[in-house]
């Protein structure tokens, strides 16, 4: 008989890479995993992982049996997710989102999410946009919430509010209230977001579009880095307008005085078609109503 403990086995080692990963994802120990995988085998005389590897690889009968279990265990959590109702419902929700999102309205989301469906494990992770859409498509979370740049038909795409972003620097940098045309932001040295990182990409491809071509360039991988170096006067940089208010009624930042503004970021939510399921499209419609960049940890009401 096969079971959809064996399945889930097959599935996380092959996710995870190996019987240990899958062991400590299934909250077991590496041998039940092992037991698990050796009864299926058993059951139709055929070997599902390649034991002359040193990582767990599947074989050509293998792949062709995780491809029917991935489809099983995907129809039995439909199947969960229509029979149950919210408050009984169990399953972990793997969760990605970029560092503004965490900083701001995440908590009312997880808030909401846990009054709805109590019994649901929320599993937050925090990366750059191209890494969670990446670990997306590899199925290994379940929905992101990043800037909307990634335009791909596998994804079900639910768009939120966009943000306000705006040069900034340290009052010391600031040319005493001079109008700055583009071109004069050639002149500082631009503090700005990589290509792995949404917002970095869209402002990388409008910096390029505008031919600005800045005398020194440093990369931050992380917005908090970003706003720290920017206030260490390393130089100007395009910064989120709601989380650096304060900073800028300090006088630690100074909005610098431009011609043109920048392009505001769209947010969305982005999940799988495949994967697509009710419990998913809510999360999305309740990402939609809390969605609010204006503070740091809004405080849920």
């Amino acid at each position: 008989m096969i079971t959809f403990k064996q399945l889930e086995a097959i599935y996380w080692i092959t996710e995870l890479g190996s019987f240990a990963a899958a062991a400590d994802r299934l909250n077991t120990t590496q041998s039940a995993i092992s037991k698990r995988v050796q009864e299926l085998e058993q059951q139709f005389s055929v070997e599902i992982f390649d034991r002359s590897k040193r990582t767990a690889r599947l074989t050509e009968k293998g792949a062709e049996i995780l491809h029917y279990a991935k489809s099983l265990l995907e129809e039995r959590d439909n199947f969960i997710e229509r029979v149950s109702s919210n408050q009984v419902l169990i399953r972990h929700f793997r969760i990605g989102v970029t560092e503004l999102t965490a900083m701001t309205w995440l908590p009312q989301l997880v808030k909401e999410i846990k009054t709805e469906y109590p019994r649901v494990s929320i599993e937050p992770e925090v990366e750059l946009s191209a890494t969670l859409f990446d670990r997306l498509m590899d199925d290994t979370i379940d929905l992101i919430v990043i800037p909307d740049v990634f335009n791909d038909s596998r994804c079900v795409v639910t768009p939120l509010k966009a943000v306000e972003n705006a040069w900034m620097c340290v009052p010391e940098l600031d040319p005493g209230g001079e109008t700055l045309s583009l071109e004069d932001l050639s002149n500082f040295t631009m503090l700005v977001q990589g290509t792995r990182s949404g917002t970095g990409l869209i402002y990388g491809r409008w910096l390029a579009e505008h031919n600005i071509i800045p005398s020194k360039t440093i990369y931050c991988e992380s917005m908090l880095a970003q706003i720290g170096f920017t206030v260490s006067g390393l130089g100007v940089s395009y910064l989120p307008v709601p989380v650096t208010r304060q900073l800028v009624r300090d006088g630690r930042l100074k909005h610098l005085a431009m011609r043109g503004d920048l392009p505001n970021i769209r947010y969305a939510v982005l999940y799988r078609h495949d994967r697509s399921s009710s419990f998913k499209k809510r999360i999305a419609d309740m990402a939609q109503q809390c969605c609010d960049f204006r503070t740091f940890f809004a405080e849920s009401s």
